[in-house]
C-alpha cells in the first residue's frame, strides 16, 4: 500500500519545500493539498467537523503554487489537490495550472476535485450553490476538451470554449470513459460522502473516489463498484483513496484488505519540528 499525506499548509506551518523533501527522503508517496480561497467571517455554514472552525482553513495556501514548488524539489513524490474546488475557479484557466503542473512534475500529479461545503465561500465566487454539482461537471467537460490531443469546442449549461491551441498537455496518457470515450487529463477523483449523486459523478467523468476519513468502505464500496460497472467502467481501473486518514495499522490492514492500494494520511498544521516528529511516527506504516 502506498502512503500519501496530507496537510492545511499556512503561512504558520513547514513550508513546501522542506516538506515535500521529507516525504520524499522517507519514502511516502505523496502530497496532497486542501483549497480554500477565503473564509467569510460572517458564516451560518456550519464546520464540517463540527464547533468552531479551525484557523488553518482561512490560513491555506494556494495548493497549486505550494505544490509547484515542491514539484521543483523531488522527482517521485506524486502530488494532488484534496480538495480543487472547481466551481471556484476559471475553468480554462483551471486546465492551464493543472496542465502546466502535470507537465513541469512529469506527469506525478492528481487532481482531487469536490463540491465545497462553505456556502458563502462559494457565493463570494458566485457560485449558485444548488446547481454546483452542475457546474463543476460542465466545468470538468470544458477542460478535457482543452486537454485533447486536437482542438475540441464545448458548449454547456455554464460554460463554453471554442475549439483552440491549448498547451501544455497533461502527461498522463487518455483513459476509457467507455466505448470510443477517452478520459483526458491527469488522474481525477472526487472528494466527498458516499450516495448515490456523489457514485454517479465518479462513474461519469473521474478515476475514483477520495472518501474523507475513510470511514464506511466496508458498505460503500461494493455500492460504488456497482454503479461504476453499470456505467460500462473496466472494474479494474476504479481507484479509491481513503484521505485524511488518522493510520492505525488495524485500520490500514483492513484498506488492504478490500483491495486499497493508496491511502493518505492527516498531517498536523503545525511548524516543522511537529510535522517532522509526525512523519517519523507515520514512517512505521510504510
Amino acid at each position: 500500500m502506498r502512503i500519501a499525506t496530507t496537510i492545511f499548509l499556512t503561512d504558520r506551518t513547514i513550508s513546501p519545500v522542506r516538506l515535500a523533501r521529507s516525504l520524499e527522503e522517507r519514502g511516502f508517496s505523496g502530497l496532497y493539498l486542501p483549497e480554500h480561497t477565503h473564509i467569510p467571517v460572517a458564516r451560518d455554514t456550519s464546520a464540517p467537523m463540527g464547533g468552531e472552525l479551525p484557523e488553518m482553513y482561512g490560513r491555506t495556501l494556494d495548493p497549486f503554487v505550494a505544490l509547484a514548488q515542491a514539484a521543483a524539489v523531488t522527482e517521485r513524490l506524486h502530488l494532488g489537490t484534496g480538495i480543487t474546488l472547481v466551481a471556484q475557479h476559471d475553468p480554462i484557466g483551471l486546465a492551464k495550472q493543472v496542465a502546466t503542473l502535470d507537465h513541469l512534475c512529469g506527469g506525478r500529479f492528481t487532481l482531487g476535485i469536490g463540491y465545497g461545503w462553505n456556502v458563502e465561500e462559494a457565493a463570494d465566487h458566485g457560485v449558485e450553490w444548488r446547481t454546483r454539482r452542475e457546474l463543476v461537471r460542465d466545468r470538468m467537460a470544458l477542460m478535457r476538451a482543452l486537454w485533447a490531443p486536437e482542438p475540441t469546442a464545448y458548449v454547456g449549461q455554464y460554460c463554453s470554449v471554442q475549439a483552440s491551441s491549448a498547451h501544455p498537455k497533461p502527461v498522463q496518457a487518455p483513459r476509457e470513459l467507455g466505448p470510443g470515450a477517452p478520459l483526458y487529463g491527469p488522474r481525477t477523483l472526487i472528494g466527498g460522502a458516499a450516495g448515490p449523486k456523489l457514485f454517479a459523478a465518479i462513474a461519469d467523468h473521474a478515476d475514483g473516489w477520495l472518501p474523507i476519513g475513510g470511514r464506511g468502505l466496508t458498505e460503500s464500496l461494493p455500492v460504488l463498484r456497482e454503479v461504476w460497472e453499470t456505467a460500462g467502467r473496466d472494474p479494474k481501473s476504479l481507484r479509491v483513496v481513503p484521505y485524511a486518514v488518522q493510520p492505525t495499522p488495524g485500520k490500514l490492514s483492513h484498506y488492504a484488505d478490500l483491495g486499497i492500494e493508496e491511502v493518505v494520511l492527516q498531517l498536523p498544521s503545525e511548524p516543522k519540528p511537529q510535522v517532522l516528529r509526525t512523519l517519523d511516527e507515520f514512517a512505521q506504516y510504510l
